[in-house]
């Protein structure tokens, strides 16, 4: 038996949620899809400054780098 769309949404966390919406802005700021998701899920990595670096031209490796 498969659930409804809705169903399946209604059971992510707030947490789940917060990560998908921060891995979503770290894609659009430049991230690559797997390194925006590792970001995305340390809550000690600063997104304002995720992006600034990348931002400012800082390529991402090195991005990665400073930020894990």
């Amino acid at each position: 038996m498969t659930m409804p769309t809705a169903d399946l949404t209604t059971q992510l966390t707030e947490q789940e949620l917060v990560e998908r919406w921060r891995a979503e802005e770290l894609e659009r700021a430049g991230y690559d899809p797997s390194a925006a998701a590792v970001l995305a899920a340390s809550s000690s990595v600063d997104l304002h400054r995720a992006v600034d670096l990348l931002e400012r031209g800082c390529p991402q490796a090195v991005a990665l780098q400073i930020l894990l």
